[in-house]
């Protein structure tokens, strides 16, 4: 496989025409060799339009998806980001290229240390892993710019959104199968202001916050 014609037909035939034209992220993917995030056993798919899994029932999400959740994002050099759901540590990467600086938080020790070792080797120096479980909230080193959450969750993540600072964003996808949202949401002085993005349907994030349903 031509690997480096692989990833320009990833660009230009997936992202590009899921209306990612951001040239930063564009040139990112270019930079951050995707392939080296993906396991041995998966590596020729690196650059498919699918979801692929990372084992301990994590998967890493479509090409697509990532690039389009870090466009919508609009994030900046001095941003301090938070990542929710570290999977292969690619996204953590790109973060890292975006943001002043990352903190990304995985629930599984051996995915943590995994994305912890690829990281170091990418350079990724101000990107930080660490084991824990975010899914509810997260107080550590708030309040943050830039909050993803790399996994869908079933409803509004009202604590998550207490850690934003001013100005900030957080980008979730909310819902159940067959109908998630992916969606925007940002901090005002006072209150938040949301924003649907577009539909989706993306692997629910581990632990991902229950709410009540209707029984009879």
């Amino acid at each position: 496989m031509n690997i480096e014609q692989a990833r320009f037909n990833m660009v230009e035939q997936q992202i590009r025409p899921w209306d990612v034209l951001d040239s930063q992220i564009l040139d990112l993917l270019f930079e951050i060799r995707r392939e080296d995030f993906v396991p041995e056993a998966w590596r020729g798919l690196a650059f498919a339009d699918l979801e692929i899994p990372l084992g301990e029932n994590a998967m890493m999400l479509s090409p697509k998806m990532e690039a389009r959740m870090l466009q919508e994002l609009a994030i900046r050099h001095s941003d301090r980001a938070l990542e929710i759901g570290t999977g292969s540590g690619y996204v953590s990467a790109l973060l890292g290229k975006l943001a002043k600086e990352v903190t990304t938080v995985e629930i599984n020790s051996q995915l943590a240390q995994a994305a912890r070792d690829r990281l170091t080797k990418h350079g990724a120096d101000n990107v930080k892993v660490v084991q824990g479980d975010a899914a509810n909230d997260w107080s550590d080193g708030a309040p943050w710019d830039v909050i993803l959450i790399s996994g869908a969750v079933p409803s509004e993540p009202t604590a998550l959104l207490q850690r934003l600072a001013i100005g900030g964003r957080l980008l979730a996808v909310v819902g159940d199968a067959p109908v998630m949202h992916a969606t925007l949401w940002t901090r005002l002085e006072e209150g938040f202001q949301s924003l649907v993005l577009f539909e989706t349907v993306i692997p629910v994030l581990q632990n991902a916050p229950q709410p009540e349903r209707f029984s009879f």
